[in-house]
């Protein structure tokens, strides 16, 4: 099996079984994200203690690019402080679109280098990355954001 073959794997498996595909109740920071070009619509749930995020989960619906990194992300943010959690944004956002900088150091990020493959199709770079935007937004207090 090639990489490409287990990165699919791992993008397909998270988009039919979504790991904390729900609402949190009491969320601390909730935002809703868009994708009009793709029609992906997804609400991101924290729950921090302190600094840390003890809990993160989302609800919506979209493409299978769009679940699955969502999924992913969840999934990697339990337990990161909110400035880990924005840089993890950062890191993300620049693996999605082909920064240098997140090449070099792809192998740190696990099962989140499963999406790296996106930016070879600009299209979906946004499909990848609208949970990560929706997140950002969430923590620094915004309510709101859209792809467009």
């Amino acid at each position: 099996m090639d990489l490409k073959d287990l990165y699919r794997d791992v993008i397909v498996d998270h988009n039919r079984r979504p790991r904390n595909f729900r609402e949190i109740e009491p969320p601390r920071c909730t935002a809703d994200g868009h994708n009009p070009l793709c029609g992906d619509k997804l609400r991101v749930y924290l729950r921090l203690a302190d600094d840390v995020i003890e809990d993160v989960a989302f609800e919506g619906s979209g493409c299978a690019i769009s679940v699955a990194s969502a999924s992913m992300m969840t999934e990697s943010l339990k337990g990161k402080t909110q400035s880990e959690a924005l840089a993890l944004f950062e890191r993300m956002h620049d693996l999605l679109t082909g920064r240098e900088s997140a090449a070099a150091n792809v192998s740190e990020l696990g099962k989140l280098a499963a999406l790296q493959g996106v930016r070879e199709y600009p299209t979906r770079v946004k499909c990848a990355s609208l949970c990560w935007h929706t997140m950002k937004t969430a923590l620094t207090g915004g309510q709101t954001v859209t792809t467009e």
